[in-house]
């Protein structure tokens, strides 16, 4: 038996071995493969989606090209659905995610995160030309246009608005615009976007919480060098101005707090 044990225990060294460069595991073997293998949707526009040339664009494409430049190697981009996306690094698929993941405790209980490189916050929405609300707690007895399922339903709702229900952002603002609904609470990257998209839509922001949501670049648990690297990458694209063109593009301001 002894020679299966010996068998047993090569293979294992060599898997071993293999392994963490055959994933790109840690930033030796990124560095030594010119390659970081980053999973994202494509489907989650302005972020990352598809163009009219079926190019994958968007913020956190760029902001992964940015980065892969940075640590000197080429982003290569691993699509799969959000539901299993996360998951992929488990699986060695890709060495990080770049798709809007939030930084949470949950997930920090499991996985390391870079340095937060863009915030959200929720903001209300009113047409040009309300004066009436100008804070949240101006919402009382008027409508909003809301999902009923979202954390933004419920902040309206806990000022005292009356909830029209709607699919989501551009069902919303479109109710604001036609003057079916006062106001719509909302994501503030969404309203970047929209504006920038149609920057003569008669719509402002009347007032935004203060408490922000980041998102950052997700890797595996351990992986300390790497996110020494990314975070140090992320800072110089803010230092020489990439980040700001990145974010100009997308959304006119920066969105990094």
């Amino acid at each position: 038996m002894s020679w299966l044990k010996t068998i047993a225990a090569a293979a294992a060294l060599q898997t071993l071995i293999l392994a963490p460069a055959f994933a790109g595991e840690n930033l030796d073997q990124i560095k030594a493969a010119g390659v970081i293998k980053i999973g994202t949707e494509g489907t989650y526009a302005p972020f990352t989606f598809h163009n009219a040339e079926n190019k994958l664009v968007g913020f956190d494409v760029e902001i992964g090209q940015a980065v892969a430049d940075k640590l000197g190697v080429k982003a290569e981009f691993v699509e799969g659905k959000w539901d299993g996306l996360i998951a992929g690094l488990d699986a060695n698929r890709y060495d990080a995610v770049i798709n809007q993941v939030g930084i949470t405790e949950a997930r920090k209980q499991k996985y390391d995160f870079s340095d937060p490189y863009i915030v959200s916050k929720a903001v209300l929405i009113v047409k040009d030309g309300n004066d009436e609300i100008k804070g949240f707690e101006d919402l009382k007895g008027k409508t909003s246009a809301q999902s009923l399922s979202s954390n933004f339903g419920k902040i309206a709702e806990a000022a005292g608005a009356e909830l029209v229900g709607t699919d989501g952002f551009d069902q919303s603002i479109q109710l604001v615009l036609t003057g079916r609904a006062d106001a719509t609470i909302n994501d503030s990257l969404s309203f970047l976007d929209f504006k920038k998209q149609k920057p003569d839509a008669p719509v402002k922001i009347a007032a935004e919480k203060e408490e922000a949501d980041a998102s950052g670049i997700i890797v595996r648990k351990g992986d300390a060098d790497l996110v020494a690297a990314i975070n140090k990458a992320l800072a110089d694209i803010k230092a020489d101005g990439t980040y700001q063109k990145i974010a100009d593009t997308y959304f006119g301001q920066d969105v990094s707090k």
